[in-house]
């Protein structure tokens, strides 16, 4: 909606994927009155395209401790430990937080469907269906327009200086003006689209998912963390060609699909590190060891085929109905034939450094999701993402509502 041509919020949030409508739902809830601003609609973010699920220890032999581990192992140890001990600490939280706001998690008998994915020690992952963060977002954009925050969609943030009670932003678009704000929470996403824009290669991300954000803050002097530190996909779609650049999501390898060269060999344990797996798709090609795809692409089988071999037929268009189903569009039946595979640029690991309240560098401005740094380390375990959204969304909300004041 277009607001005001001046305005002030006790707290403004820009962006507003799964981090900043987490920030504008608790913002709310703390007394704040909230102004999200979102370049294009309300919800439409990377986290609307995370299929796989989000990681919690919600396992009977799971404990945070054991994810807090994994977590930090999966970055290579350059996760801050404070940062990783929080996400993982309140993940049990968080997956009770969306319950709350009506994200049905998936169930086998009355019981939580839990996976293990790639680096976990165990099984952590939940799924709402098969596009959990989709989910995720329907449930979200609900609570926010229950909480009522003014929301201008179609805008983008232009600039802010700092005053002597806040912020000054300047916003154009349709809800263009100037907005003055006690604290500011930036949950602009990492913008890896146009990263890959820019190199020339694919991406999985959304087409809003542009770094502007980042790259102005920095301009402020805000301190980054390993901004330079990017993940790659492993299983990126090569043929066919309506499909190229879409990721098979790490559940296909949960279930049982497996990586071979030309010639058949498998070279890689499928459930290593996203780094790790991605690395070792790139060697095989690399080293002569691919296949080229029609239109001339390399890439290496992913026997997505073998899942119904090891569960049994059907099982695949059951609990990978939408994968099935894009494939078959396609006019490939992955239940029968395998699929070409090669890393796809996804993920920001780093960003701007926050504290354990979400705090970054510059007096009164907060970050959550995928613009911050030291979460993660230099590599990110999946489901891990979607966790971030609402743990460090909903600190940062609520740490900015507590500044304002």
């Amino acid at each position: 909606m277009t607001g005001p041509r001046h305005a002030r919020f006790d707290v403004v949030v820009v962006g507003s994927g799964g981090a900043g409508m987490s920030a504008a739902i608790t913002a709310r809830a703390a007394g704040a009155s909230v102004l999200v601003v979102t370049k294009s609609a309300l919800g439409a973010s990377n986290t609307g395209r995370a299929q796989g699920g989000i990681q919690a220890a919600m396992g009977d032999d799971d404990s945070v401790g054991s994810h807090r581990d994994d977590t930090f192992r999966a970055g290579h140890g350059d996760g801050r430990p404070e940062l990783v001990a929080k996400l993982t600490g309140e993940g049990p939280r968080a997956i009770a937080w969306l319950r709350d706001l009506g994200v049905e998690f998936t169930r086998d008998d009355g019981r939580l469907r839990i996976l293990r994915c790639g680096g976990a020690s165990r099984p952590r992952l939940l799924q709402a269906g098969e596009r959990t963060g989709a989910e995720m977002v329907r449930a979200l954009r609900t609570a926010v327009r229950a909480a009522e925050p003014e929301v201008r969609e179609s805008t983008a943030l232009r600039g802010m200086r700092a005053t002597a009670s806040g912020w000054l932003l300047e916003l154009e678009g349709a809800g263009a003006g100037t907005v003055e704000a006690g604290a500011v929470v930036l949950a602009a996403g990492g913008g890896l689209r146009g990263e890959a824009d820019r190199l020339g290669v694919g991406s999985t991300n959304h087409p809003d998912a542009t770094p502007e954000v980042l790259e102005l803050a920095v301009a402020l002097g805000a301190v980054t963390e390993h901004a330079d530190s990017w993940q790659r996909h492993p299983t990126g779609s090569v043929w066919p060609q309506a499909l190229a650049g879409y990721a098979l999501p790490e559940t296909t390898r949960s279930y049982g699909a497996t990586l071979h060269d030309a010639d058949g060999e498998r070279f890689v344990d499928e459930l290593a590190p996203r780094d790790v797996v991605a690395d070792a798709i790139a060697r095989v090609v690399a080293e002569g060891r691919g296949v080229t795809a029609p239109g001339g692409l390399a890439g290496v089988w992913l026997d997505t085929a073998a899942i119904d071999r090891e569960h049994g037929a059907g099982f695949t268009a059951a609990r990978l109905a939408y994968v099935h189903n894009r494939y078959a569009k396609a006019g490939v039946d992955i239940t029968r034939e395998r699929v070409l595979v090669y890393p796809v640029l996804h993920y920001r690991n780093g960003g701007l450094l926050i504290g354990a309240d979400g705090a970054t560098s510059l007096p009164g401005v907060f970050a959550a999701g995928e613009i911050t740094g030291g979460v993660h380390g230099t590599n990110r375990l999946m489901g891990n993402s979607l966790l971030d959204t609402v743990v460090f969304g909903r600190t940062a909300g609520r740490a900015a509502a507590e500044a304002a004041r």
